[in-house]
């Protein structure tokens, strides 16, 4: 009888391992007659051999797991068997050591293991040969097994570190994301390939994900590490050392022990580099960071998430790559009228010409951070700074990956090499610096893709479609075929220049009302009508939700709309609608905008005076429907709910007769808009009433003849 490697394993044990719940467990057993039989235990607790339950479960590919290069997805059997190997770690994290400290101290060994059993002991850290002596007898049988078991240490070091995300560890919860690790690795290649010997310098390296994905230390390469905090830097030394030989690589705290470490590491320069490398640590060929920061965090002091975008720059040789992970808030806060360091540090950034690329991440990239969004930094050494134009090229990879799918970091590559872009919503080159007629990145705004991404619609020829649309609604709408007819549509001379509604709002031609949070318990249906998301989005009429005066005096900081005023909902997109009325109070999500000129038009009309049409820059219904147009739709950022920035949207400057034809045109059609949904309205009710009376026995239809007499 051959020994088992794996002791018999129940139900509830194939559940955790599987990482499945127990009706799933149930239902295979239940439902499939190649589940392995029971090999013991009791009818209640059966037990099976875990080897039988691996094969079958090979079978059985996970539904929304994430495919492998070559097209396969991974297996409930790999999930199984993976849970298998670190049973007994887990067993020993519930006993007297934590999860991060029995993930270093395994580490430690699998680091021995790969360095000969400590044979060259001179070579290695003082602190791995501790922690090696400190791992009790248990622990090294184990991840010798799994050294023995997987074919190499680093392998062992690999599946000790999956504990991290099992025992919800910090260590796994800072860890680069694995589509942001491949993105790297992509936009290093050419970088590894060309330049040889490479100078690798990681800062803020984490747990080594990156250093091990661009696989740099080929025994000719020069690799270094920075990384702050003490507990990552042991993982991340103990996990290389398990992939590769002691001493070939440089790992420090800061990143001013470079300088004081490197003359004892014999280095040749860079290339392109100083041709002596006493006075610290060489020039490298490519920089990567990815620091660990919370949304808003260290905005208006010198430790923010930009630092180490300058620390890569500093760090880069003439003709080198640096990429650095930044929080997207770094890109997105409008400078305002107190400089934060980050403003200060970004717009340093972009004069001095080493931005090369700016790439929103996909939203949700980070497991542990789902409320935060990121971007990538694409950097360049001096040299290719005086080659390269002064423009940046701004990807939306969030955009991208919608239509493209999981290829969208093949298109960020070819994005950057070719540097044509064909969809401009998704990639556009921007000027630093001013030009006429362009936008600059130097204007104090945003910065982030998605904010500045907004052109004209390709391929579509707005008078041809907007004659097509005009004759579809001659044909359906008969009894408005005079309006419609008398409807003239000319193409412009000249494209209109756009200014963006923050220039606006500070200037104060227009006013931002906020939405409030107001109780469900005060909205009744009496009192003045409320707007909130469901009456944007068509799911509530407008007035079926009211408030009392009385209860609103309990929100002191609540607003009244005004007749003229817009209401906005900017989730994913923009939705628009115009108060004819007045005296409406807005809940968040919604917020509202004011033509502060319109007030005083209106009085001036009510007064009999004549209105002058130039003292109105802007009608409510020509903004309700130019904020709602296609090039402010996919301003959206956000990593849970896509949200538009009211002030990152723009509009056209117009001459004010313009406006005011706009404004005539878009009222009259609302107007039939309105009669036309009263219409449908009415024929809705008809239709659910004559249903509800035949349902209950009451009525009995029949249609009439064309000859036959009328009741």
């Amino acid at each position: 009888m051959t020994e088992r490697r794996y002791e018999p394993v129940t139900l509830g044990e194939i559940k955790e391992l599987a990482e499945v719940g127990r009706p799933t467990v149930s239902n295979w057993r239940r439902r499939h007659a190649s589940f392995p039989e029971a090999i013991g235990g009791t009818e209640s607790k059966p037990l099976f051999d875990a080897e039988e339950i691996g094969k079958w479960l090979d079978e059985r590919p996970v539904p929304n797991g994430e495919p492998y290069p070559d097209g396969t997805l991974p297996s409930y059997g790999e999930r199984f068997r993976d849970g298998l190997r670190l049973r007994r770690l887990v067993t020993l994290a519930h006993g007297t050591l934590g999860a991060d400290e029995l993930i270093v101290q395994a580490l430690a060994v699998a680091a021995m293991e790969g360095e000969g059993g400590g044979s060259i002991e001179e070579s290695l850290p003082v602190a791995l040969l501790s922690d090696f002596d400190r791992a009790d007898s248990e622990l090294v049988r184990t991840v010798r097994d799994l050294v023995t078991e997987l074919g190499s240490a680093g392998a062992a070091a690999e599946a000790v570190l999956q504990l991290a995300g099992r025992l919800e560890s910090d260590l796994a919860m800072d860890a680069t994301p694995r589509p942001v690790v491949e993105l790297i690795d992509a936009l290093a290649r050419p970088v590894l390939a060309v330049v040889k010997p490479t100078t690798v310098l990681n800062l803020c390296a984490g747990v080594g994900d990156v250093l091990l994905a661009l696989d740099a230390d080929d025994g000719e390469n020069r690799v270094a590490a920075v990384e702050p905090d003490p507990e990552r830097r042991k993982v991340l030394e103990y996990r290389l050392l398990a992939h590769w030989a002691a001493g070939e690589i440089l790992v420090c705290a800061e990143p001013w022990e470079l300088d004081e470490l490197c003359p004892r590491v014999e280095w040749a320069p860079a290339s392109g580099g100083p041709e002596s490398a006493s006075s610290g640590f060489p020039q490298a060929d490519f920089v990567v960071a990815d620091p660990p920061y919370a949304s808003g965090e260290h905005e208006r002091d010198e430790k923010g998430p930009l630092r180490w975008a300058w620390e890569t720059i500093r760090r880069l040789g003439p003709e080198g790559q640096g990429l650095v992970v930044v929080p997207s808030w770094t890109l997105s806060r409008p400078r305002g009228g107190v400089v934060t360091a980050n403003a200060r540090m970004r717009e340093e950034l972009l004069k001095a010409g080493a931005v090369e690329a700016i790439i929103q991440l996909p939203r949700r990239i980070h497991a542990f951070r789902t409320g935060a969004e990121h971007a990538l930094l694409v950097l360049r050494g001096e040299a290719r700074r005086e080659r390269d134009p002064g423009e940046v090229l701004l990807i939306d990879a969030d955009r991208l990956a919608r239509r493209a799918g999981d290829a969208w970091q093949e298109n960020v590559v070819g994005l950057l090499r070719s540097k044509e872009t064909p969809v401009s919503q998704e990639a556009q080159c921007v000027p630093t610096g001013s030009r006429p007629g362009r936008a600059s990145l130097l204007d104090g705004r945003s910065v982030l893709p998605a904010h500045r991404l907004a052109s004209a619609e390709k391929g579509l020829d707005h008078f041809a479609a907007t004659v097509e649309a005009r004759q579809n609604a001659y044909v359906a709408l008969p009894h408005l075929k005079q309006w419609i007819g008398d409807l003239g549509v000319g193409k412009k001379e000249s494209r209109a220049e756009h200014f963006k509604i923050g220039g606006q709002l500070r200037a104060g031609q227009l006013k931002l009302l906020p939405g409030h949070r107001i109780r469900e318990s005060d909205i009744g249906d009496a009192g003045v009508p409320v707007i909130g998301r469901e009456e944007m989005l068509g799911a509530l009429a407008i007035g079926e939700r009211r408030i009392m005066l009385e209860d609103l005096a309990a929100y002191p900081q609540s607003l009244m709309t005004e007749q003229g005023d817009v209401f906005l909902l900017t989730e994913h997109g923009v939705r628009t609608q115009v108060d004819d009325a007045g005296g409406c109070v807005l809940l968040a999500p919604v917020q509202g905008l004011r033509i502060v000129a319109y007030r005083k038009y209106l009085m001036d009309l009510a007064e009999g005076e004549t209105a002058r049409p130039e003292s109105l820059w802007m009608r409510p219904h020509a903004l309700a429907r130019l904020l709602a147009a296609p090039r402010n739709q996919q301003r959206g950022s956000g990593s849970l709910v896509r949200r538009v920035s009211v002030k990152d949207m723009d509009l056209p400057q117009l001459p004010v007769e313009e406006i005011a034809d706009l404004e005539a045109v878009l009222a009259e059609t609302e107007r039939h808009r309105a009669e036309v949904r009263r219409q449908l309205s009415a024929l809705d009710t008809l239709a659910e009433r004559l249903a509800a009376g035949v349902a209950d026995g009451d009525l009995r239809l029949r249609k009439r003849s064309d000859q036959g007499p009328r009741a």
